[in-house]
């Protein structure tokens, strides 16, 4: 039993971001480091990682997943994006594809959508009249939304990208502006398909990269496409009873090389990166306990009983991808991380201030103890800006 009241802190409605800091890397950090608590700009956030640190970001990109359509007598229909189904799962084969998809989505004026409807936004892309988007609810009770364009020269991504609107959290509480294209997505942003941004890496700019160099603190990429369900508030009082979101995680082979090259200090960049990585190490024990199948369930890493190193764990996953002829490994993951949980890659991380009674905060206080709350008094008390678009913080136990 893990209560849910023990997570729990005052937020006030003022300290929650609408809008982030510009430039982006002027923003506050907050540094919990050998049990202490001190503040600096996160431009200076090299002055604070150990020498043999080993960043890991979420290049996952953005897509305008929020869709409006417009029904011949007036009526508005909203679909949000979540996840594929068809003519793949895998989101970055389906953003590629140049005619029709299948989503699972979440959708707004669901009773009024019984037919085909037309994007509400009509300028053609092509120059060629005629252009548009289509929906068609084909699964009701799945809330699968086909999607159909007239034009086979664009993909999915670039559909999205001319009909869609970014999504942000519900939390900030106004509408999408333009600036937000920009300032929601990470510097380095790359494989669409994510609704949510990684936003512990919005801080990142070209000068903290090129800062990083310098001290020779090397990093990587994984990608983990953010689903609409890490807004998801936990509304169990024990925590363990929480229905976790899935979530789909891509790893290259030369990822896993470098990993295991500079295991000794890995410092993830947000909670999506520290989710990947854990997620990573338990598929290499699936491997090493004769399952093949990269989808780590929620409470899997509280049921084992064998224990294997994190090089064990990676050199398993290296011989799987050598074994397989495979370059880039794909898989999903709905690992719940909350206290009691023993970290296997990461020794620290770099993230936001997040959501009171939230699974955020039992990660956050999976790696940090109790303190947490200490942590988070000092960033009330001292002025830091909280949730996607606020501070950082970077915390090694």
């Amino acid at each position: 039993m893990i209560d849910l009241e023990k997570y729990n802190y005052e937020l006030p409605d003022d300290r929650i971001a609408r809008f982030p800091v510009q430039p982006r890397d002027s923003s506050k950090l907050l540094i919990y480091k050998d049990l202490t608590i001190s503040e600096d700009a996160f431009f200076n956030v090299k002055n604070y990682l150990p020498k043999n640190t080993f960043l890991v970001f979420n290049n996952t990109k953005v897509i305008p997943a929020r869709l409006f359509f417009q029904k011949t007598n007036g009526v508005i229909i909203e679909v949000f994006l979540l996840n594929p189904v068809e003519p793949s799962n895998i989101v970055s084969q389906v953003m590629e594809t140049t005619d029709t998809c299948t989503w699972a989505c979440m959708i707004g004026n669901k009773k009024r959508f019984k037919e085909k409807v037309t994007s509400i936004i009509t300028p053609s892309l092509s120059g060629r009249a005629g252009e548009g988007l289509t929906a068609e609810l084909v699964d009701s009770e799945k809330n699968y939304v086909q999607f159909s364009w007239n034009n086979t020269d664009l993909t999915f991504a670039e559909i999205v990208n001319y009909f869609g609107q970014i999504p942000l959290p519900p939390y900030l509480k106004r509408e999408t502006e333009a600036k937000d294209y920009e300032t929601y997505q990470t510097v380095y942003s790359e494989k669409d398909g994510a609704v949510a941004a990684p936003t512990a890496g919005l801080h990142f700019t070209e000068q903290v990269f090129n800062d990083l160099a310098q001290k020779q603190i090397k990093h990587d990429f994984v990608t983990l496409h953010v689903g609409a369900g890490t807004f998801q508030p936990i509304k169990v009082q024990n925590v363990v009873e929480h229905k976790m979101h899935c979530e789909q995680i891509v790893f290259s082979k030369s990822f896993i090389v470098n990993l295991l090259q500079n295991i000794n200090f890995v410092i993830p960049v947000g909670t999506t990166s520290m989710r990947s990585l854990e997620s990573l190490y338990w598929f290499g024990v699936k491997l090493l306990t004769g399952e093949d199948a990269f989808f780590i369930e929620k409470l899997f890493p509280y049921n084992q009983t064998e224990t294997f190193t994190a090089e064990q764990s990676l050199q398993a996953i290296l011989s799987f991808m050598d074994k397989n002829n495979l370059q880039q490994l794909i898989g999903e993951t709905e690992i719940f991380i909350f206290p009691g949980y023993q970290f296997q890659i990461c020794k620290a991380i770099i993230t936001n201030f997040h959501q009171p009674d939230s699974t955020l905060i039992l990660l956050v206080a999976a790696l940090v103890g109790e303190n947490w709350q200490k942590i988070y008094d000092y960033a009330l008390q001292n002025n830091f800006r909280f949730l996607s678009y606020g501070d950082s913080s970077l915390l090694i136990p």
